[in-house]
């Protein structure tokens, strides 16, 4: 009994994290990994519902005022990604947070704008200003473990 106790008390140290409010499955597939992230960090599907994930794909050549154009079958696969993943299919995490403040038909296109991150991210201006920082964006600035879900306060 002591040592199935001692084993699930181990296991739920390990798994916690996956379980905590602050995470969201990483980003997997390696095409998205290097077409996202050769800009800025590639964010968790799950921030965005698969709608938005379809109009920001479909929106490439002005991608916040950036052509991010890519050949047709590269934006196919990595739509495909991030509408598979996208949080109003996975809702695991934080995804659930986020996705009850996007309004039925929405298709917001800045994860930054979620009221969701707006209450947990209440900083003065000078954070945002800090040369580490620069952007509401920039993820690994404060969260050193973004890039694999884990948004817990560093």
């Amino acid at each position: 009994m002591r040592r199935s106790v001692i084993a699930l008390a181990v296991l739920m140290t390990w798994i916690s994290p996956a379980l905590a409010e602050d995470w969201v499955p990483p980003v997997t597939d390696p095409l998205v990994q290097k077409e996202c992230g050769a800009c800025h960090m590639a964010f968790q599907p799950a921030f965005l519902p698969a709608r938005s994930w379809n109009r920001m794909m479909d929106e490439l050549s002005d991608h916040f005022g950036e052509d991010a154009s890519l050949p047709a079958d590269k934006t196919q696969a990595i739509r495909a990604y991030l509408t598979a993943n996208a949080g109003d299919v996975q809702m695991k995490g934080r995804a659930w947070k986020y996705m009850k403040w996007v309004s039925p038909g929405g298709t917001p296109q800045k994860i930054t704008e979620n009221p969701d991150f707006e209450r947990k991210h209440r900083f003065a201006d000078k954070v945002w200003k800090d040369p580490k920082v620069v952007t509401k964006s920039n993820c690994p600035a404060c969260h050193r473990a973004a890039d694999k879900g884990y948004y817990e306060d560093d």
